[in-house]
């Protein structure tokens, strides 16, 4: 048994210890704030939001610049951010929820999980003549393997057709190719499969228990008076992605400090049980491609095997001199935002930005704060592309 002072003093060296301890975590990281302020002062971003997650907590936390370059209006930690395809993550999650509790099977072909075959449904009625979409599984459809194009507009000659039709390009299983289409079909499967809408359950699920009150699948207008506006690499405000429709592909409204405590939780075991977790970010798919974009390019890039690049649940995986590591960005023409986590040093660093220029400073700032990961940033940026 502890005595009463030997108690008081070990009572008080723990307090010492947190005291001490907590800030010296912030002021290593604030001191990066003057590197980052550089940074974007020289590449004009408009607005970025950081945090570090460790251990299954926030750490740390900062915004900096405008939500609004022209009335100089700050981005700050419950400013509305659009989450483009981070949203593919927190969708992936919730599937391995319902995996976990024994509702669906990642490998069951969709056929058996659909009331109906999937060309009946109108959306993807251009597959009726392509029975390969009964290989179709949710997990070719979340780790990017269903052998169909990001959207059915964008053509592997890198044009645009408003009028193309949805088709296989591949066979399902046979190679890595990003698809948002494969997330509309993975989200059609889920909720009819059985009887649940995604927008509802995820805020059952993940968004009220978190306390994740600025965060939804739509767009509130209680958002209005603090959101953030995007802009183009040339600058050009184009408004913000004020999404009607529930979308799994990429439809998520958050803020810094919503999505970096939803990270943490999952970091920390809330959300899935150990088993889904390893399932999530085990990968058996390699990732062979040169480039993520354009998705249907079919060239070999052998330096990918060197960090055994590879296709999770609705993430990248690679291994480099810190282990094992798991990466979502989403981006669009007015978007960008890149999640980074180390698995093995259980540390995770959250970008947010309301610019199309992640390829300009996020692999500086994780570098930053995360050291050397090893991951092939070239891959990701085709920008950043090594000759």
């Amino acid at each position: 048994m502890i005595t009463s002072r030997r108690r008081k003093t070990k009572i008080l060296g723990m307090a010492l210890k947190l005291i001490t301890s907590s800030p010296s975590v912030a002021e290593n990281y604030t001191s990066y704030d003057e590197k980052i302020e550089s940074l974007m002062e020289v590449e004009r971003v408009p607005g970025l939001a950081l945090a570090v997650i460790e251990g299954g907590e926030v750490t740390y936390s900062k915004t900096y610049g405008y939500r609004e370059i022209e009335t100089k209006s700050p981005l700050d930690r419950d400013t509305i951010m659009y989450g483009a395809s981070i949203t593919k993550f927190v969708f992936s999650v919730f599937v391995m929820q319902l995996v976990d509790e024994g509702k669906l099977d990642l490998d069951r072909s969709i056929a058996g999980l659909l009331p109906k075959p999937l060309p009946e449904y109108a959306r993807f009625a251009d597959l009726a003549c392509d029975n390969r979409w009964r290989a179709l599984t949710l997990r070719s459809l979340l780790n990017h393997t269903s052998g169909l194009p990001n959207f059915r507009f964008f053509l592997p000659d890198g044009s645009f057709d408003r009028n193309a039709k949805l088709r296989f390009f591949y066979n399902p299983d046979e190679r890595y190719g990003y698809s948002g289409e494969g997330y509309y079909i993975a989200q059609l499967v889920v909720e009819e499969a059985l009887g649940i809408k995604t927008g509802p359950e995820l805020q059952r699920r993940f968004f009220e228990p978190l306390g994740m009150t600025r965060t939804s699948l739509t767009w509130r207008e209680d958002f209005r008076p603090n959101f953030a506006q995007g802009y183009t690499v040339d600058g050009e405000n184009l408004g913000h992605n004020m999404q009607s429709n529930v979308r799994a592909a990429g439809s998520m409204d958050t803020t810094l400090n919503d999505l970096s405590n939803w990270i943490a939780a999952f970091m920390h075991g809330k959300l899935l049980s150990g088993k889904a977790r390893t399932e999530l970010w085990s990968a058996d798919m390699p990732i062979t491609s040169p480039r993520q974009f354009p998705t249907l390019n079919n060239a070999i890039e052998p330096r990918n095997e060197t960090v055994r690049l590879a296709a999770g649940i609705g993430v990248e995986t690679w291994r480099g001199p810190q282990g094992r590591g798991f990466l979502k960005g989403g981006h669009n023409e007015k978007t960008d935002n890149m999640m980074v986590c180390l698995i093995d040093a259980d540390k995770c660093v959250l970008l947010l930005s309301n610019t199309a220029k992640g390829d300009r400073v996020f692999p500086q700032i994780i570098r930053m704060i995360l050291g050397d990961t090893g991951f092939p940033w070239h891959w990701k940026y085709s920008s950043l592309a090594a000759s």
